[in-house]
Parts: C-alpha cells; structure tokens; sequence
C-alpha cells in the first residue's frame, strides 16, 4: 500500500491454523483494499477453506491478525462480523426453501436492521422492503419473486444466495465458489452482475468482494488481483496477466 492510499477494508497478518498435525494455514499474510474484487485460488489442500473459515469468524486462528476497517475482529462470531459490515455465501446454499424469494431477502437483513425494539414498531418489512425489491430487479429474479425459493433451479437458487449476501449493504462480502453446481450457461452472468454491483452499489459506498472459486477463467475476469496459495501459504499475490505469467504458479497449480 502506498503512502496516502485508503486504509484497507482487510488485513490478514500472519493468520496460522493447525489440525493436529496438519498445518492447515502457515502465516497468510494479504490486505484487500476498498472497492477491489479479490480472489483466492490453490489446489485441494492448499488452505482456502480454513482461510475463508477463519475471516468469516467460524474457526479461530491459532496466531495472527483479522482487522476489518482497521479494527481487530479475529475472535469475532459471524453474526458481530454481519453486524460489522461482512456479508457472506458458502459452497452450500443457505436460502430457506419454503420462503418465498422476497421474504428470503427480507430474512437475511431483519436481524442486523435496528434495535429489537425498534422492530416491533417497524412495518412488516421492517422497512426492508424497497431495498429487498430493487436487488430483485438488478438480479433480474423478479419474476420469481412471489415463489418458494425451493421450487426454483438451482441457478436461481444461488442468485438468491448472492443477492441475500448484498441485503445488510456490507463493506465486505465473502463468496465461497458462487459458480460451484451452476450451469455453465449462468457463470458468465454472475460475473457479469458482480462486477456490476462492485461499480455500481446499491448504496453510496462500494463493498470489496473476496472470491474463492475453482473456475479458472470466471476469476481471471472478474478479480482485480489474485492470491495463489499452495499447502498453507501464499505463492503469489498479483492481478490476473501477473499470476499467468508466473511460472511457479503455473508448474504449481494452473500447469503449463
């Protein structure tokens, strides 16, 4: 970072996680700046999930440092990281099958949307509604609005997923594989529309995004720089013309 530049949304010092005797993490050291889509790939067993685990406040590290806007959140639980400013998708979809779409959106914000009080005396949507309704649009599901999130393709399942991720308007969202189980036909969309959101948020501030994704070419096109870890550590941090010209990269894990 350079002199002058913006404090980073992320940094991760020096983050370490054993499993016995499997270093899972062996001193990650990364900083994701304001507005930037960062990405994360490695083979299987490189590290990624306890990574993403560890910032996403599921595990704890055994060393090291999460800092969110500059403030120390290594020991935080996902929900004080939601409240924070941390949206979130995992591998596996987290909609609610038998909720419609809108109320799926709804859900995903109602809980960090003011005091509980505060919510008593709210409308029905808590006054999420307009804000439910215009992620909706941008992510062209509106003709699905009114049906049971369960009885949708899984494409559209996981255009729910992503855009639940976007209703508490974070600083920060972490996606975990958002084209894994997609169609191929879908991928190119959904990149299309993060980068969208990423230029052009929904609120007046642009949120960061880190990608974990094993779709070579969706990161190469979506991520502004990219981190390569191998068996716990970080091989290269570069954009995407930099990490395809590294020949450790690519004999470690893109191959040549």
């Amino acid at each position: 970072m350079k002199a002058g530049d913006p404090a980073p949304v992320l940094r991760v010092s020096g983050l370490k996680k054993r499993y016995g005797a499997i270093q899972a993490v062996a001193g990650v050291d990364f900083e994701v700046r304001a507005g930037e889509i960062f990405g994360v790939i490695g083979p299987n067993g490189s590290g990624k999930t306890t990574l993403f685990n560890s910032m996403l406040g599921q595990i704890v590290p055994d060393e090291g440092r999460i800092e969110l806007n500059g403030e120390d959140v290594t020991r935080l639980g996902p929900m004080a990281l939601n409240r924070r400013g941390v949206g979130r998708t995992f591998q596996t979809l987290q909609v609610f099958g038998k909720m419609t779409v809108r109320d799926n959106l709804l859900v995903a914000a109602q809980e960090h949307h003011g005091s509980m009080f505060s919510r008593m005396f709210a409308p029905g949507d808590c006054g999420l509604g307009p804000r439910a309704d215009a992620l909706i649009d941008r992510f062209r599901i509106r003709h699905v609005a009114d049906t049971r999130a369960g009885e949708l393709s899984y494409g559209q399942q996981k255009l729910v997923d992503i855009a639940m991720a976007f209703m508490s308007e974070p600083d920060l969202v972490l996606l975990d594989e958002p084209c894994a189980g997609v169609n191929p036909s879908l991928v190119g969309g959904i990149g299309a529309l993060l980068k969208d959101l990423n230029r052009h948020p929904a609120a007046d501030k642009r949120a960061s995004f880190v990608v974990i994704e094993h779709n070579m070419d969706f990161v190469m096109d979506l991520c502004h720089r990219i981190m390569v870890m191998v068996e716990g550590r970080v091989m290269a941090i570069g954009t995407p013309e930099e990490i395809r010209a590294n020949k450790q990269v690519l004999d470690a894990y893109l191959g040549n």
